[in-house]
């Protein structure tokens, strides 16, 4: 039993690193290689270095030399696992792109003969379709990409240094280099910067959790009237504690309930259909467990 539940937790692992990677991968080809401005981090400075040399090597190929040594050194000295699927997920994200060419998926500026197109919308959309696959590699490893490899060896090597600055001096390098290497225009590091702010947006939503909640903290003199109310109008599940109020010194029944965001409305109502009842709410990121009641 535990070897098999090993073996799937593996299995799981690589299929999560090739989704990502192809979803990484898609957006990149799709959106980002031909339009003029370059993602952040590692790849960015694969990407930059790709249009200086122009068609005389391959993207992928650099996409691999630039983060394949990192991945074999966090491989080696912090988790072998964790360097194995970054190198899964980067060959995966690196060669998708000629796979879309091997079958004439062209990007999203050469169709229709770049009608309609715009560098604007295209680092937004590739923020957001990188983010999700970031986000993917993130929940399941805690890295995705060579700036997460880097911070990860520096860690290791210093555990007292703040890897947050890793991140951010590699971006602005690649922002830096960009506004020169692009000819000096303010658009292409106005979109790496663009496509950094997106990506990390879509990566915090995606971190967050997308089985959020609110919950409710009720004060009543009701309790078991309006907790069978919430349970039968909400059909979530009702939690009573005791509390006593300093103002008025004396004991106080709190309901607490978590409920979905398009409850809300319904929740209201039914707490101004109670009077004396005190309630306040915040949202809750992650919800785990039976969210719901168990209908009998």
């Amino acid at each position: 039993m535990q070897k098999s539940s090993r073996i799937r937790q593996w299995l799981l692992d690589i299929l999560t690193a090739v989704i990502a990677g192809a979803i990484v991968g898609t957006a990149y080809h799709l959106f980002q290689n031909s339009n003029g401005f370059a993602p952040g981090g590692v790849g960015g400075l694969a990407t930059i270095t790709y249009h200086f040399f122009g068609d005389k090597v391959s993207w992928s190929v650099l996409m691999i030399a630039f983060n394949l040594p990192i991945f074999l050194l966090v491989s080696r000295y912090v988790n072998k696992k964790l360097g194995l699927m970054l190198t899964v997920y980067m060959f995966v994200q690196s060669f998708f792109p000629d796979l879309y060419d091997l079958f004439g998926v062209k990007p999203y500026s050469l169709v229709n003969n770049g009608a309609d197109f715009n560098i604007v919308f295209a680092c937004v959309i590739t923020g957001v379709i990188s983010g999700f696959g970031f986000s993917m590699m993130l929940r399941r490893f805690g890295a995705s990409g060579g700036t997460y490899g880097i911070s990860a060896l520096i860690k290791k090597a210093r555990p007292e240094t703040n890897i947050a600055y890793v991140s951010f001096i590699l971006d602005s390098c690649v922002v830096l280099i960009a506004f020169f290497l692009y000819g000096m225009k303010i658009t292409p590091p106005a979109c790496t910067l663009m496509n950094l702010f997106i990506a990390n947006i879509i990566v915090d939503n995606g971190l967050s959790g997308v089985k959020d909640g609110y919950k409710f903290e009720i004060v009543t003199d009701q309790p078991d009237v309006l907790s069978e109310e919430l349970m039968t109008r909400l059909r979530h599940g009702v939690t009573e504690i005791r509390v006593h109020g300093m103002y008025s010194d004396t004991d106080k029944h709190m309901l607490v309930c978590i409920i979905n965001k398009r409850q809300i409305g319904e929740m209201m109502k039914i707490i101004k259909s109670h009077p004396g009842t005190f309630a306040s709410f915040q949202k809750v990121n992650e919800v785990f467990g039976n969210f719901k009641r168990n209908v009998k």
